[in-house]
């Protein structure tokens, strides 16, 4: 199919790939041989995330550019910034979005995004990060919700398997592409997740999530796994 060889010929673009989640993917996507473009706000802190990608991945294809640029490059355009940027990148990157493109939302409103605790999150008008984002996105863009729920730590651990459930959530042939995705990484298992509106259900999981690694002292992060499928 064009769409899926356009998968595969466009590099993946993450936009806030020098924060620690989106940098773990960056890292795991070069491991598995596939291009990337790192995303930032500030074009010389994605170079040097590039910099160490490929001090970490011997042969990565990889670099780094101002979010602008990464995302008229990249065929699926990761979104991993703080909740209150997401907004903001999403204006800023519209005009260099393309009909076919798929952008990957992975943010959480985690109640920091208010000066909170990162145990909770804030209610948000459009029902969730995914579906915010969906509605800053032009006509014929793809918005798929995936990634929210796994450990930065353990993206970064290249040498052990992930171990993690992703729900990968969206309209259906979009969905099934970013699932792919999370087979280029070791231990992460795509789950069907439905529709785009089932993220209201799946990103809270991260406030959990984070409370458990405090509670029980995990500072590795620990993953979810869906049973009897």
């Amino acid at each position: 199919m064009q769409s899926q060889a356009m998968d595969t010929e466009r590099p993946i673009a993450i936009l806030g790939g020098t924060g620690d989640q989106g940098l773990g993917l960056a890292l795991r996507f070069a491991k598995a041989g596939r291009e990337v473009v790192i995303g930032s706000r500030v074009p010389e802190r994605a170079e040097a995330a590039a910099r160490e990608v490929a001090s970490l991945v011997p042969g990565a294809k990889v670099e780094g550019a101002g979010n602008s640029e990464a995302t008229a490059r990249g065929g699926f355009v990761i979104l991993s910034v703080p909740f209150e940027h997401v907004a903001g990148t999403m204006k800023a990157v519209k005009e260099s979005l393309r009909p076919g493109q798929i952008v990957v939302s992975m943010g959480v409103p985690l109640a920091t995004a208010v000066g909170d605790a990162a145990v909770r999150t804030v209610g948000v008008w459009q029902g969730s990060c995914a579906e915010l984002v969906a509605g800053l996105t032009p006509p014929g863009v793809h918005v798929v919700s995936a990634f929210q729920n796994v450990s930065a730590h353990r993206l970064r651990e290249l040498e052990h398997p992930v171990e993690c459930d992703v729900v990968v959530s969206g309209a259906p042939e979009p969905r099934q592409r970013v699932m792919a995705l999370c087979a280029l990484v070791p231990g992460l298992r795509a789950i069907d997740g439905g529709p785009l509106a089932n993220a209201r259900f799946v990103e809270p999981i991260t406030a959990l999530l984070i409370g458990l690694n405090v509670r029980y002292k995990i500072p590795a992060g620990v993953g979810i796994r869906f049973t009897g499928l």
